[in-house]
């Protein structure tokens, strides 16, 4: 538990399932304060993301925190949805109710600058969608960057992909603008899939969050309980998810990362996007070698990311961490 005053977050999501289970834990955490929450387009349509985000909030008890409706589509490539494994609503098709409110009246990347700025100590920027809300901020308002401590972002992968077999989905969504995040001139952390699929919540406590009295916890519940359907199927109700709903919190890993840094090992490495064309496109190609190799040899060392990127993570401390701020 941090000991200081709590950290100043803004998260830029594309709320599906586990991007929900990202704010409830970021709005209950003593050592989170939760400045502004943007949407983007990636899991469902930039609407929905909006419509999701603000109904979490207010689950959650967190109906003041300000909200924005960012970009509806990547910088160069059309929209492509993840629904087959969110719900046709992005949200497990859990029947929520609609929001009883409004998003602000500026658009994302407005919000973030004003946020970043008026903070009296430097943001940490958590996205767990694709980036193009955040190239777009880092293009137009450069100087935001003075006032970010860190960029916590869920997505890449340094193994395989889940995308292509390469490439993580938020990162192939919008190639572009995760190559521009890299250039942020800030200390950056990836939490990719190589961490991201390990922490996964017991069955047990998952029907103990389903069955608890408080709404939020019972929200985390029922989306950890959440089966994407089958290829060319909406998502729907699973019996095997009763037998065994274990599930994982997936990008509120990031979040928990942010408050307990020492739950996963990093090690600060050379990343770039690949961006061209083809079976690799939207890969995170993350340089583990020891020693450069021929092609730095004969032709010269690019320039290069530095990324501290999680190689590992402790399950059970997260685990835990989750369950503790979310079902109090």
């Amino acid at each position: 538990m941090p000991t200081g005053q709590p950290i100043p977050v803004i998260i830029d999501c594309d709320t599906g399932v586990d991007d929900a289970l990202a704010l409830l834990f970021a709005v209950r955490h003593p050592g989170i304060d939760l400045r502004a929450v943007t949407c983007v387009a990636g899991n469902t349509d930039v609407d929905g993301v909006v419509r999701n985000t603000l109904t979490v909030l207010e689950i959650a008890g967190a109906a003041d925190v300000p909200v924005a409706r960012g970009a509806a589509r990547p910088l160069i490539e059309p929209a492509r949805s993840a629904q087959h494994v969110h719900g046709a609503d992005g949200m497990g098709d859990l029947g929520l109710p609609a929001p009883t409110r409004r998003p602000a009246d500026v658009d994302a990347v407005t919000l973030l600058r004003r946020e970043i700025l008026a903070s009296p100590r430097p943001v940490t920027l958590v996205p767990t969608a694709p980036l193009t809300n955040i190239a777009l901020l880092l293009r137009t308002h450069p100087e935001v960057t003075r006032n970010i401590e860190r960029i916590v972002f869920m997505g890449g992968a340094v193994a395989t992909g889940n995308a292509t077999p390469v490439a993580e989905f938020n990162v192939w969504h919008d190639p572009e603008a995760a190559a521009v995040l890299l250039t942020a001139g800030v200390p950056i952390t990836m939490y990719g899939l190589d961490v991201f699929e390990r922490v996964v919540v017991p069955g047990e406590q998952v029907r103990r969050l389903r069955g608890s009295a408080e709404p939020g916890a019972r929200l985390a519940g029922a989306l950890l309980s959440h089966r994407p359907a089958g290829p060319g199927t909406v998502a729907s109700a699973d019996p095997a998810r009763d037998a065994d709903p274990a599930g994982g919190i997936g990008d509120a890993g990031a979040v928990c990362a942010v408050v307990d840094p020492a739950g996963i090992t990093t090690r600060l490495l050379p990343v770039e996007v690949s961006l061209a064309p083809g079976p690799a496109r939207g890969q995170t190609v993350v340089d583990r070698r020891a020693r450069p190799g021929e092609a730095e040899i004969h032709e010269g060392t690019r320039e290069q990311a530095l990324v501290d990127v999680a190689l590992d993570v402790d399950v059970d401390r997260f685990v835990r961490l989750y369950l503790d701020t979310v079902a109090g």
